[in-house]
């Protein structure tokens, strides 16, 4: 997969455990183009690559924010950015690639948990400019916890930002947007944060009328790994070579095709990339991605996550 070297330009505290990075190109130019809701794979300085929405305005190509918070218990990627990473470091990003992008209505409703604002701030931006009315709320533990205070305290002027303290009675669970009751044709609703908060938010949508299709979600972790070797085994077959593959119930699809020599684009190893995705010609799948909409994973034509799905059917042929 193909990498830009970027330098890293800045570093700023966003609110508790919070740290903003902006990267710039190593020569100047403008770095690639991207929609709102795009994320970026970074290449760590200690081999690890992990997924970062970009929380900046898609028309400042002159660099990419990104935000992380530091994990609790952490894998090793906001350990690194939030102990080790340093103001002109030299990094490797991949180009933006988009999951989670805007869709054309004529009003959007933006709700983010937590470090899930990062997508969001970027589809405020985004709307902002094109002078799209739009509503964001943002949920926090604690005030302290706000990222990016002095770009709320600056206003849109055709959105509307409400951020949501838990600690002052003011969480999800006590009550939700009251934009939710009203939405309309052509209204959309965009969630990012804990797999958790997002279930609720949506549910409760569900249940106040908002059709399917216009529910959006993005997800940053996996809602349970080790599920992803959960079940039985199959066969996977190859489409293009014939070559058959037997994957047993402690591996994934992709851990044994790399092993027999195999090229798979692998990037989160989690399903909440979707680097991983390759259509299925023949076959049922179980899908485990957190990628993917419900509609996508019961299309006609189905794509399947190499590392973390699995076959419903005793064999499946993929398109590789």
């Amino acid at each position: 997969m193909e990498t830009i070297p970027v330098i890293v330009d800045a570093l700023s505290a966003q609110g508790h455990r919070n740290l903003a990075v902006r990267l710039i190109t190593t020569d100047g130019d403008t770095l690639p183009a991207f929609d709102a809701g795009a994320h970026i794979d970074v290449h760590l300085g200690n081999g690890l690559i992990r997924q970062y929405s970009i929380a900046s305005a898609p028309h400042e190509r002159d660099h990419y924010l990104l935000c992380v918070k530091r994990e609790a218990n952490s894998r090793g990627g906001s350990a690194y950015v939030h102990e080790r990473l340093r103001v002109g470091e030299t990094l490797k990003v991949s180009r933006p690639r988009n999951l989670f992008s805007l869709r054309n209505g004529s009003r959007h409703l933006l709700v983010a948990g937590g470090i899930g604002i990062t997508p969001l701030l970027s589809m405020a931006e985004t709307l902002e400019r094109a002078g799209a009315p739009f509503e964001l709320h943002y949920y926090v533990r604690e005030r302290v916890d706000t990222a990016f205070k002095a770009r709320w305290a600056a206003g849109f002027t055709h959105g509307a930002i409400h951020i949501h303290s838990s600690a002052e009675g003011d969480s999800p669970r006590n009550g939700l947007p009251a934009a939710l009751h009203g939405h309309g044709e052509s209204c959309h609703l965009y969630l990012c944060g804990p797999a958790g908060f997002m279930q609720h938010v949506a549910q409760a949508a569900l249940e106040l009328g908002w059709p399917s299709a216009s529910i959006h979600q993005e997800a940053f972790g996996a809602s349970n790994v080790q599920a992803m070797t959960e079940g039985g085994g199959f066969q996977v077959e190859l489409a293009s070579t014939g070559r058959v593959f037997d994957v047993p119930p402690e591996r994934t699809i992709a851990s044994v095709l790399l092993e027999g020599g195999v090229s798979v684009p692998l990037s989160c190893e989690m399903g909440i990339c979707g680097a991983c995705l390759t259509p299925v010609r023949e076959g049922a799948i179980d899908h485990r991605d957190t990628v993917q909409s419900e509609a996508e994973k019961c299309a006609p034509v189905q794509q399947i996550a190499l590392c973390c799905s699995r076959a419903r059917s005793s064999r499946i042929v993929i398109d590789l």
